[in-house]
């Protein structure tokens, strides 16, 4: 259990530095706890180590697959994080006004954190402000947008 631990969360760092295009759904995700060492050398690999270990901590929430054509709902949360990967403030910026879901999406990325700390050269301030999006299937279930596959077409 520990080996493949180990090897899916060097999968997820190798898979956020070889490049900048988001890799489909399914994909490995960062199984570790608030690591000692930063994980990303850009913006968007950053984001997507966060989506993996939302993911990862959230499994029983998240959904397989494309998103459906139309969705139930999807949240924009704004949220800023420390250079130790600490969760320091996050609010809703966008949303159908669906409170079950806006409640998933907060309850879903405080239980995820600490996340793995951010290059320096991402930080201003001391922090760093992200957005991510939810995106809801009917059941309640959900993928980020910076991991999820392409909707299904209509």
């Amino acid at each position: 259990m520990k080996t493949r631990l180990s090897l899916l969360c060097i999968a997820a760092i190798l898979a956020g530095c070889a490049s900048d295009s988001l890799p489909l759904a399914g994909t490995p995700a960062y199984q570790g706890g608030p690591p000692g060492g930063s994980v990303s050398a850009s913006l968007q690999a950053y984001k997507i180590a966060l989506a993996n270990r939302i993911a990862a901590v959230n499994s029983d929430k998240m959904y397989t697959g494309r998103p459906q054509a139309l969705l139930r709902s999807v949240v924009v949360v704004k949220y800023v994080v420390d250079g130790d990967g600490r969760l320091l403030r996050s609010e809703i910026m966008r949303s159908n006004r669906d409170r079950s879901t806006e409640a998933t999406a907060l309850a879903t990325l405080r239980n995820s954190a600490p996340f793995p700390r951010p290059d320096a050269h991402l930080m201003r301030h001391g922090r760093l402000e992200l957005a991510e999006t939810w995106l809801f299937n009917n059941d309640g279930r959900f993928q980020l947008r910076s991991t999820a596959q392409r909707q299904i077409d209509e």
